[in-house]
């Protein structure tokens, strides 16, 4: 069974969410700060984690950067659950390798819905076979094992760097604005701005390297894979 954690410090919200997902068949525990999560995930690594930013004992966000450099948990999807709601605060929580946000005060549904999200994006939900295999140029990607190499080498993508690079691999050559990105990739709930989709296409460039060529830039328009 998926396992998820919560890490928040309002003890009725975060009994109220975990209650919300064990209800919906999805396993989870709650974590009241970063110390009791480094405890959980010491005894069974977790499959997605919901994070609130402002933790009484460590900035969420750095928290996200440790998720993100440690062996076993860097790949686990990350989701933000916060009362910062400016599209700077979702920009920053974005780039440092979140791959969703929630503000709060959020609903029971949704969170449930978006946390699904997550896992099936892991591939976590049972459905996918890990046969599936996408080539283009020197860039392989294995959607079902949420693998990548370029060059033969493996390709450390965050989950939502990962979901871009797929949507856009799938269709070489064609044309995608960012507002259709937007809304393809990240949901037709995300209220971010279209230099989200800049930013993340700067990092996967980033960490493609030589290879960084494969997304091009159509000037006024958006951002393809080559053909």
């Amino acid at each position: 069974m998926t396992l998820v954690y919560y890490v928040e410090d309002d003890k009725n919200l975060r009994e109220l969410t975990v209650y919300a997902l064990n209800q919906a068949g999805i396993d989870a525990k709650g974590c009241v700060d970063d110390a009791e999560f480094r405890r959980a995930c010491a005894e069974r690594r977790p499959d997605a984690v919901l994070l609130d930013i402002m933790l009484p004992d460590v900035d969420g966000l750095e928290v996200l950067a440790r998720i993100r450099k440690t062996p076993g948990l860097s790949r686990v999807p990350v989701m933000m659950l916060t009362a910062k709601d400016s599209e700077l605060d979702k920009v920053r929580a974005l780039d440092s390798g979140a791959d969703d946000y929630l503000s709060k005060p959020f609903g029971m549904m949704e969170m449930v819905s978006r946390t699904r999200a997550l896992l099936r994006r892991a591939g976590r939900d049972g459905s996918n076979n890990g046969q599936e295999e996408l080539a283009v140029g020197d860039v392989v990607l294995w959607p079902d094992r949420r693998e990548a190499t370029v060059n033969g080498k493996p390709l450390s993508l965050t989950m939502r760097e990962f979901d871009l690079l797929e949507f856009l691999m799938r269709s070489p050559g064609v044309v995608f604005s960012r507002e259709t990105l937007l809304q393809r990739v990240w949901g037709w709930d995300f209220d971010g701005g279209s230099r989200t989709v800049d930013v993340h296409v700067q990092q996967i460039r980033a960490k493609l390297g030589d290879s960084s060529d494969l997304i091009e830039t159509v000037r006024g328009v958006g951002y393809r894979v080559r053909g």
